[in-house]
């Protein structure tokens, strides 16, 4: 009552002033009655007491009645209004929408109906909506159920209408993926070996031959696949219809229909994502499928996910986060949301196969493709941490990262072990180049390549079969490795020449063996982390090898060559000193039989011997150029004279030094050759 009083001195202080002071005191009155909110009743009671105060408030109740009135007819026509239009496209059109939406062409508008391509209807339905929502807003002050049941109603069927649009928009406008296009414009790296090795696949190293199996030689060879430029860009959604789907978006949102709307985008563009995947040669597959591919086809299957891993991170999910953020930007968790629930498929997909494949069996020629694996992740980590907010999906990322890392680290130390306990008993039939040293120079020539990543997975192994020095000390973990795995090779090969009785033969074996080594190094990366001392002990190796050579296989030949006791007496009896120059003649022709036999001999074994380096089966000719030629240059020199002229002495003095000299260029050629006839130089 003490309210109403106040009230009442209200209304008379703004009576004062004449002519017209009724209408105000009634606007007065309205206005406080209006301002209290009170349900009808209330308000009745309230006008009563009003009236009683001052009789100028007898008509109040019936002015304020008609003006109630006035505003209720103006919300119903407003949403009479706005219900017309959304009724108007509320059923019986279902077949003319689905043909406008299955036809593929979409014009582009501020909002694009499917069943009538025509902006300004658009515009007209999305304006329905806008009102509809505001008539909302408005009535949550009003005591309307009716009315607010009505404009729920037509919301309701305005948002079902705007989730099928949408939808229908989404699907309409995904670009598939231009996979060419992307490969195209990805810069390739390959690695392989100039010199164009052969190397031979070996039980011990877990290898399979190609094909088959029949084939047991093969080129060693390694692509990495491509890096991504920053510029690198697709469209993921016809871009003319992303500012519809914001339209769209942003009135689901304000409607209260935000999940509903995150629902539709991210199943939709799930579905697009899965299938990019599937045109980048990612296929969904247990690990238990992986684990039984053959390794021709692991090898594929590796190369593709290392290439989609790259694009799907750094052009795809980068495209979509854009994309969301643009169209969800009316609300900050909406964005965030559906991110997540979008990529979260593919991501998983791809970590799936990661999972399989560090799990699955370990052999050597899975080592490049593991070390690719674990770099593409690690390269794109941060970008996914920086996009994708879900714990689960990026801890599921750094444990595959850390499984890939192990099995590379575990596929190396595999590696190392067959390197040393290699114990095959096949030596090469002609002393050249083992099979095995080719192979594991290539490979380490390639592991090189992947220094950086090896010594961050290496650095807290410990180190076997190398005791550290200060050589040593201040070498990379790799580079520590390196060196291990070549003393290994190099004391295998020191087993493997005893496998040949030829002393000359089990020299040029290393001799051929340890340069191939030294080339390798020299030749790569490898050098710098060996160093030069290195290189240099072991070219002083191959000068000791090749001079063994040179004591093993021609110090008989050069016997028959060196100065003996040729009779003579000082007796001065004729017939004691004919039978003494008879005997001298003879030992003289034994001498030229035996040089002969055995250079004819060592011509025959060494000419099927192999020296494939040509610098260096150059400069092993030149050596016994050097030994042999002068020393039977003398020879011949100081006892042809002896001979010539006598029965049969083309028997005995076969070659000429010039003759040996020609036959030196047929050494070491891997074909064996025989002397018929002596050639003779003119």
């Amino acid at each position: 009552m003490a309210a109403t009083t106040t009230t009442a001195a209200s209304i008379n202080a703004g009576a004062g002033g004449g002519g017209g002071g009724e209408d105000r005191v009634l606007a007065t009155a309205q206005q406080i009655v209006k301002s209290l909110n009170t349900p009808k009743e209330v308000r009745e009671d309230m006008l009563l007491i009003f009236s009683s105060f001052d009789n100028r408030l007898s008509n109040i109740k019936t002015a304020m009645t008609n003006q109630e009135e006035d505003q209720n007819d103006a919300l119903v026509a407003r949403l009479e209004a706005a219900e017309s239009v959304i009724h108007r496209w509320d059923g019986g059109n279902d077949s003319s929408r689905h043909s406008s939406s299955s036809s593929g062409n979409y014009r582009s508008s501020s909002f694009s109906l499917s069943f009538d391509e025509s902006p300004e209807e658009a515009t007209e339905f999305l304006s329905a909506v806008d009102e509809i929502i505001s008539l909302l807003e408005d009535l949550s002050s009003e005591n309307k159920p009716d009315m607010v049941d009505r404009a729920d109603s037509a919301l309701q069927m305005a948002m079902s209408q705007l989730e099928d649009e949408f939808r229908r928009i989404l699907i309409r406008n995904t670009v598939p993926l231009d996979a060419e296009r992307l490969y195209g414009s990805m810069r390739r790296v390959s690695l392989s070996f100039a010199d164009g090795d052969v190397v031979e696949d070996f039980e011990n190293f877990g290898l399979v031959a190609d094909g088959d199996g029949s084939g047991s030689r093969r080129r060693l060879f390694h692509e990495r696949g491509g890096s991504i430029g920053c510029d690198l860009w697709v469209d993921l959604i016809n871009p003319t219809a992303v500012e519809d789907l914001k339209e769209i978006a942003e009135r689901m949102i304000r409607a209260g229909y935000e999940k509903e709307c995150v629902q539709v985008y991210s199943t939709v563009r799930r579905d697009a994502l899965d299938e990019c995947l599937m045109i980048l040669g990612v296929e969904k597959l247990s690990i238990e499928e992986v684990q039984k591919i053959d390794w021709k086809s692991m090898d594929e299957k590796m190369k593709k996910w290392i290439q989609a891993v790259k694009i799907t991170v750094r052009v795809l999910l980068v495209g979509e986060k854009k994309i969301c953020d643009e169209i969800f930007s009316s609300s900050e968790s909406s964005k965030e949301v559906c991110f997540n629930e979008t990529t979260k498929s593919c991501v998983m997909q791809m970590l799936n196969f990661g999972e399989a494949v560090a799990i699955g069996r370990r052999s050597s020629e899975k080592l490049f493709r593991i070390l690719d694996m674990y770099d593409a992740l690690a390269n794109v980590l941060q970008t996914l941490e920086v996009m994708v907010t879900d714990c689960f999906v990026c801890n599921e990322t750094k444990g595959v990262l850390e499984a890939l890392g192990d099995a590379a680290r575990g596929t190396f130390v595999e590696f190392e072990n067959n390197v040393r306990n290699e114990t095959s008993k096949r030596p090469t039939t002609n002393g050249e180049v083992h099979p095995m040293i080719r192979y594991v120079m290539n490979y380490m020539k390639l592991i090189v390549d992947y220094a950086a990543t090896l010594n961050s997975l290496l650095e807290n192994d410990e180190l076997n079969g190398l005791s550290g020095d200060d050589s040593t000390e201040e070498m990379s973990p790799l580079a520590k490795r390196i060196l291990g795995l070549i003393t290994s090779l190099e004391s295998n090969l020191e087993e493997k020449s005893k496998l040949y009785e030829d002393g000359g033969l089990q020299h040029v074996f290393m001799m051929n063996n340890i340069y191939y080594i030294v080339q390798k190094v020299k030749d790569s990366e490898l050098g710098k982390l060996l160093g030069d001392d290195w290189v240099r002990k072991r070219r002083g190796q191959i000068r000791q090898y090749a001079t063994g050579y040179l004591r093993a296989s021609w110090s008989r030949v050069l016997s028959a060559l060196r100065d003996e006791s040729m009779g003579g007496s000082s007796s001065g009896s004729p017939s004691y000193g004919q039978r003494s120059n008879n005997s001298s003649k003879m030992a003289l022709k034994e001498r030229f039989r035996g040089f002969n036999a055995s250079f004819e001999e060592l011509y025959r074994l060494q000419t099927a011997w192999k020296v494939p380096d040509p610098q260096l089966r150059e400069e092993l000719r030149i050596s016994i150029s050097e030994k042999v030629i002068p020393a039977y240059r003398a020879f011949f020199g100081r006892n042809r004279s002896q001979l010539e002229g006598g029965r049969h002495a083309g028997k005995y003095i076969k070659y000429t030094p010039d003759d040996l000299e020609s036959y030196l260029p047929d050494l070491f050629e891997g074909t064996q050759l025989v002397i018929h006839h002596p050639r003779r130089k003119s």
